[in-house]
């Protein structure tokens, strides 16, 4: 039984190691998807920031816009007056004012690209995000199924191996004791072969006897 019952614990040892190196999957999932949520809410977070910065450009263009035109009108109005002095100078800040005007238009482009970044973005993690969510549970149902035929294949190996290890030590106990009785009626008692033999020697013996009596009888004569 020695062997036997070193290998029923290898083979429980080896499927008690699956299952305690399994890792826990439903946590697993759990904190990528939580990671997933956590990095939409960043982005998210950073897209509706970049989104107010926007409208906050919008506004200083729409009145850099404003002054442009009302320095203009001015300068329109100098001319009208003979105040050309007056006109060149309204055109100075009307000058100023459209090239930051121009630099406030070149900036609303790179935020618009910086937003087209952003909902891509968040476009990508959100298809992962539902990818995931909807891949959770299938994959906690595969992992529930590895485990319960893990757990399954564990006790069948056990009851199995058992009631093979029960069977052959019934068979052995019931050589043992078919030995037994054969050898206690065997005790006593000559099967037909020791017969036989016995009926060999005593025939060897009685030619032995009979030789040496036909040898004694020659001596006699002789003398």
């Amino acid at each position: 039984m020695g062997i036997f019952s070193r290998f029923q614990d290898i083979v429980n040892a080896n499927i008690n190691s699956l299952l305690d190196r399994a890792e826990d999957p439903e946590k697993m999932i759990r904190m990528m998807i939580q990671e997933m949520e956590d990095t939409l809410v960043e982005v998210r977070t950073t897209s509706a920031r970049v989104i107010a910065d926007r409208k906050t450009l919008e506004r200083r263009i729409g009145n850099l816009e404003r002054d442009a035109d009302e320095w203009q009108g001015k300068a329109k109005l100098a001319l009208s007056k003979g105040r050309e002095d007056l006109a060149r100078a309204a055109l100075a800040e009307q000058a100023s004012i459209e090239e930051t005007l121009e630099l406030a238009r070149n900036e609303l482009l790179l935020v618009d690209e910086q937003l087209a970044e952003l909902n891509d973005e968040i476009a990508q993690l959100q298809r992962k995000l539902d990818d995931a969510k909807a891949k959770q549970k299938a994959l906690l149902a595969r992992e529930q199924t590895t485990r319960s035929r893990l757990e399954i294949r564990r006790r069948f190996s056990r009851d199995k191996l058992n009631e093979a290890f029960d069977k052959f030590e019934r068979y052995e106990r019931k050589m043992d004791d078919m030995e037994a009785e054969v050898e206690s009626y065997d005790l006593g008692a000559k099967d037909l072969a020791d017969e036989i033999a016995d009926l060999e020697r005593d025939e060897k013996l009685d030619d032995a006897l009979a030789k040496l009596k036909a040898q004694m009888e020659s001596d006699k004569k002789g003398n």
